[in-house]
This record gives C-alpha cells, structure tokens and sequence, in this order.
C-alpha cells in the first residue's frame, strides 16, 4: 500500500506542476480507486496530502513571478473557512452521492475546459477570426 501511495503522490505531484491543479481532481479518484478508500477517507487524505503540494508548487511559481499572493491568500482564507462548512456536510450526506456529486463536477468542469478548447483550436486554424480570438 505504501509503494502505490508513493506511486500517487508521484503522479500527482508531477500533474499538478503540469496542470496547475489542486490535485484533488487526481488524488481522490487514485485513493478511491487505487487504495480502496472509501469516498469521504479519500476526500479527507487528499486535503492533507495537498498541503505540501499547493506549498512546493506555489513557492516554485513564485520564483518565475507567476504568483499573486495577495489573490491567493484572499481566496485560501475564505476556502479554508468554507471547507468547514463542506466537511460538516460531507460528514452528514450519504456518501453514494458525495460521491456522485465529485464524479458530476469532474464531468462537469472537463467539459467546460475541452469546450474552451476546441472553441480556441477552431479559431486557430481559421484564417478570418479576429487575432484577439487567437
């Protein structure tokens, strides 16, 4: 169980330097998946393991002066608030549809990202789109 862990924290680190996501989106899936968490231990392990990520990755993109700290912190504060609220929730919910509710968002947000991108390739490869849609 550790190896595989250690396989995920891998992936997952390597992805979320890649993607700039969060890491949630592929921790929880892998725990559920992988490890054989249930939904709500998946959630919880991946809150935790994303600590140092979100940490690394922020302070690698603050050396290439990608990094709005300001922004980050506003936004972090009024989350780690929130995440109150959510764990209470989650705690308390069935977890068939927390689970079912992770799985819509994730469809949900791929297909707004592979939507914004095919509309960006299409007006790549058109020759008479404005250059401001490029």
């Amino acid at each position: 169980m550790i190896a595989l862990a250690i396989i995920i924290g891998v992936a997952a680190g390597v992805l979320s330097g890649l993607f700039g996501i969060g890491g949630g989106i592929l921790l929880v899936p892998a725990l559920a998946l992988v490890l054989g968490l249930d939904q709500v231990e998946a959630e919880a392990t991946s809150l935790l393991a994303i600590i140092p990520v979100a940490a690394v990755g922020a302070w690698r993109q603050k050396g290439y002066g990608n990094l709005d700290v300001r922004a980050g912190l506003t936004i972090g504060l009024f989350a780690a608030v929130a995440a109150i609220v959510g764990v209470a929730l989650v705690n308390v919910l069935p977890v068939n549809l927390v689970r079912y509710g992770f799985a819509a968002l994730m469809l949900y947000v791929s297909w707004r990202m592979a939507s914004s991108a095919i509309k960006q390739l299409r007006a790549a490869l058109d020759p008479n789109a404005p250059a401001d849609s490029r």
